[in-house]
Parts: C-alpha cells; sequence; structure tokens
C-alpha cells in the first residue's frame, strides 16, 4: 500500500483541512500530520481506496476514509488522541 499522492490527497483536502484544525497538530509535509514529535496520522491509498494510519498509543491503526462516515470517525479519533495526549502532559 503506497502513501497517498498528490491525486487522493485532493480528494480528501475536506478532511486534510479539518485535521488542520485540531489544536496539537502539525502538518509536517501534506498530508503528514505530526502531534508532539511523533507522526500521528497520514494517508494510503491502494485499489481498495483510501486509509489514515492513526497513531495509537504505541502502534498504527489503520481506518478506512473514501466514506464521509469514515472521514468523520477519522476526525473524532484523532480529536481524541490529541486531547488525551494533552491530559498526559
Amino acid at each position: 500500500m503506497k502513501h497517498g499522492g498528490p491525486e487522493a490527497l485532493d480528494r480528501l483536502e475536506p478532511l486534510l483541512a479539518a485535521l488542520r484544525g485540531i489544536p496539537g497538530l502539525r502538518e509536517r509535509s501534506r498530508g503528514v500530520f505530526y502531534l508532539g514529535g511523533r507522526a500521528f496520522v497520514h494517508f494510503h491509498e491502494d485499489p481498495e481506496g483510501l486509509f489514515a494510519d492513526l497513531r495509537t498509543g504505541e502502534r498504527w491503526t489503520r481506518l478506512r476514509v473514501g466514506t464521509a462516515p469514515e472521514r468523520r470517525r477519522l476526525l473524532q479519533r484523532a480529536a481524541r488522541g490529541c486531547r488525551l495526549r494533552g491530559r498526559g502532559r
């Protein structure tokens, strides 16, 4: 599964814009977001669709992001992860 290319990221632009609005996330390159000094979320594409890898603790969780409900789920989980990390500091 390859990282999301420019065309895939173009299709995800509204999702990327929403991620940019989550306090604590920084987009170091297009579609690659960091929380603190660690990679937190990035995107992949393959014949089965678009996916996001979201850091959950010490591992990555792969989530589909092809539909509006799937994108909302990613945003909710990303926002929750940022809030939890903020409390742990």
